[in-house]
């Protein structure tokens, strides 16, 4: 057989492609790697747009560096200028310019973005500057298809106390939409109970509930960011949003029951992104 008969042999068609805009994770287990390293397990094309470049392991921050907002602008351009694009997934921007760059970039994207505002790190480290809240309300959260945010992040956007039962998440979420998220996934992993309750809130529609036993173990890492792009690659593939997040949360909660079988570093731990391919 010839090198082009053997070619012929093969049908080819086009791979969906997620673009992860955020910072960088040196130790792997959050930020661009763990979206990169989700998009990968769900046979999703990743490509990414750095904002932000950590020093970061699993026990802290130690330093973060923002990536200035024309390079930003730029890294925008490059990749959509060539690539075929078929969803966004928002990280980490922790400065106003670097939020007007992206809104900017994406005005025109008309594809499904979902928007995770992170704010705080799992070891605490703040990486969120104050000003940057209210760039990140007003410029980028109108818009975006979906917004992922946990309790605190929810409280933090809508100046209000952390949500304490499902009836206050759901009001929070309502008041969300009300500033031009197309839907709200309203994450329940810092609350208390034994159950993780996550609440997708959309508008005219009953809230969708999907709820997971809280799982015994410090390595959770990441989980934010794994939960956000998995959607992102649902969506990328055609799913609906529904579907599209319940496919995500059972790959996280799969991800989150694997962990344990990681042994990286000695503070809160990655998730195991690749626990279906790993023996």
């Amino acid at each position: 057989m010839t090198r082009t008969q053997t070619a012929r042999s093969f049908s080819i068609s086009a791979i969906p492609i997620c673009v992860t805009i955020a910072g960088s994770d040196s130790g792997g287990g959050a930020g661009i790697q763990a979206d990169l390293k989700t998009f990968s397990a769900l046979g999703v094309y990743g490509a990414s747009i750095i904002t932000a470049i950590t020093a970061q392991n699993t026990k802290a921050v130690t330093a973060v560096h923002d990536i200035p907002a024309d390079i930003v602008a730029a890294q925008i351009d490059a990749v959509f200028n060539d690539l075929a694009v078929d969803a966004v997934k928002i990280g980490m921007l922790s400065m106003p310019e670097t939020i007007e760059a992206v809104a900017a970039g994406l005005a025109a994207f008309g594809k499904p973005i979902v928007l995770d505002p992170v704010m705080v790190a799992k070891s605490g480290d703040r990486l969120l500057s104050l000003d940057a809240v209210s760039a990140l309300r007003e410029k980028l959260l109108p818009g975006v298809t979906l917004l992922t945010p946990n309790l605190p992040e929810a409280a933090s956007l809508l100046d209000s106390d952390v949500a304490r039962t499902e009836a206050q998440a759901v009001e929070q979420g309502k008041a969300l939409l009300a500033l031009g998220a197309g839907a709200v996934l309203m994450k329940g992993g810092h609350a208390d109970g034994g159950e993780c309750v996550d609440l997708l809130i959309r508008d005219g529609m009953p809230p969708f509930k999907l709820t997971a036993p809280r799982i015994a173990t410090r390595n959770t890492h990441g989980t934010g960011c794994t939960l956000s792009s998995a959607i992102a690659a649902g969506l990328a593939k055609g799913l609906s949003l529904e579907e599209a997040f319940a496919a995500a949360h059972a790959y996280l909660q799969s991800a989150i029951l694997a962990a344990d079988r990681l042994s990286v570093g000695s503070g809160n731990g990655p998730v195991h992104h690749f626990h279906a391919m790993w023996s």
